[in-house]
């Protein structure tokens, strides 16, 4: 047993991680403070505990990974067959019944998502091992080889951006957990390695969820392109995939340790299936309750903003927002004056003339997320039929993409006077997952890309 297997069985930091915050933890690793990597590293020892205790379908050998993941691919390939098939019939979306629905989940796996990558962020120091190649250029296909239009992690915010769904403060504590493990992996990378192996193989197959999402999204007149963009580069056959199986066979100790860090490697895999998963987050959203709690986060600031003359039941809006727990009933109260229609468009609904648009009395009150679940919710869509699928607009050109920044001339101006070797190890603090989807950032991951070319 290795050292690291022995900790992970001994330790007793697992009920000590759990009493605190996944939110606290994952904002200080990607802060990367002082402390990262002793909290990077009890994070990793508790939750490989818990990753033990989970079974696993990896097959006994390494040399069986390269079928192993064709044979997953195909499965995934088959039952998304039957899904279109399913649905040129005639059939209904299977997980988004709504426009809500799917903005709902696009913030509720977003703490994962922009953090896309973070588990081989320590990769890139060793750029000069031909060993690495495979995990390192995964990890730059993540960051779109300095391209903003290409970077995962950019995609992605401008996507929560256009939705008005960026504010993440009223998320649950768990749903920072797996973007806090993969800021823990890329923080120890060379201490972890054969975990980091193993998660990489596991998030990088091609799951059905994905295909499933890309299309389902596409339909409701939301932009795919970061969905998309991972169904063409996670496949078995030249992608993340093959490069995941590529990598362990190219890292896997010739000696006696082999059979240790395949064991490990299988515990890595498990870290994948901790916490809540695409299809969790789709199928805990409820309509009715999402509005609730929306309006109930909004009384804290809404509570003494509204004048006393406008009363509802006997009860002024602002003794409606003053106690917790009111707004089902409140909605109720709506309903019943009249102020809100049920399954009528939502412009028969007097509460909506006062939230939506620019002359509104609470113009700016409500975000587009949450107009959307309101619209939703007084519409009552619960199955919203096929809408205008999604068009991709024609990609920027290069001058479009760059932006110059102070950050990114700071940069600029202390590489100059370095050798490219030197430049390469300037570089590297410019790939990690805080920072790399800045303009610096961008031009920090195209330079790397350059330099590794010439130097190799």
């Amino acid at each position: 047993m290795t050292m690291i297997e022995t900790a992970i069985k001994t330790s007793s930091t697992t009920r000590t991680f759990q009493a605190a915050s996944y939110r606290q933890e994952y904002e200080r690793l990607l802060a990367r403070d002082s402390q990262a990597s002793r909290q990077a590293r009890t994070l990793l020892q508790g939750q490989l505990r818990r990753a033990a205790e989970l079974s696993s379908d990896l097959p006994a050998t390494p040399e069986e990974l390269e079928q192993w993941a064709q044979h997953r691919c195909a499965a995934v390939a088959a039952q998304y067959a039957e899904y279109l098939q399913t649905r040129q019939q005639g059939g209904e979306r299977r997980y988004f019944r709504n426009r809500s629905h799917a903005l709902y989940f696009i913030q509720h796996v977003a703490p994962t998502k922009v953090v896309d990558g973070a588990w081989l962020a320590g990769i890139a120091a060793h750029w000069q091992d031909p060993r690495f190649d495979h995990l390192l250029d995964t990890y730059l296909e993540e960051l779109g080889d300095g391209l903003p239009r290409q970077n995962h992690v950019l995609i992605y915010r401008k996507l929560l951006a256009e939705h008005d769904c960026d504010d993440l403060r009223g998320l649950s504590d768990d749903l920072y957990l797996q973007g806090a493990l993969q800021l823990a992996l890329g923080q120890c990378s060379d201490e972890f390695l054969p975990e980091v192996i193993g998660y990489n193989l596991g998030y990088e197959q091609l799951p059905l969820h994905l295909l499933i999402s890309t299309y389902e999204l596409r339909e409701l007149g939301i932009d795919p392109q970061y969905f998309r963009l991972h169904v063409t580069i996670d496949n078995a056959s030249t992608g993340h995939a093959h490069k995941a199986v590529q990598a362990l066979l190219q890292l896997l100790p010739l000696g006696a340790e082999r059979e240790a860090f395949y064991r490990r490697v299988s515990l890595g895999y498990r870290l994948n299936d901790l916490g809540k998963g695409s299809t969790d987050v789709i199928q805990a959203f409820d309509l009715e309750r999402e509005v609730i709690a929306m309006l109930e986060r909004k009384c804290v600031f809404g509570q003494h903003m509204h004048s006393d003359y406008c009363r509802l039941e006997n009860r002024t809006i602002n003794q409606w927002l003053a106690v917790p727990g009111q707004m089902g009933e409140f909605l109720a109260a709506l309903q019943r004056k009249g102020w809100i229609k049920r399954g009528e468009p939502v412009e028969q609904s007097r509460f909506w003339q006062l939230i939506d648009g620019s002359e509104a009395v609470m113009f700016g009150v409500f975000s587009g997320y949450e107009k959307q679940l309101l619209r939703d919710w007084i519409t009552d869509t619960q199955y919203a039929p096929r809408t205008r699928p999604h068009v991709a607009a024609q990609a920027p050109g290069a001058a479009q993409d760059e932006i110059e920044d102070a950050e990114l001339l700071a940069l600029r101006e202390q590489l100059e006077p370095l050798t490219p070797g030197e430049q390469m190890q300037a570089l590297l603090p410019w790939l990690s997952a805080r920072r790399h989807w800045r303009p610096a950032g961008l031009f920090a991951t195209r330079r790397f890309v350059e330099l590794r070319g010439q130097l190799r």
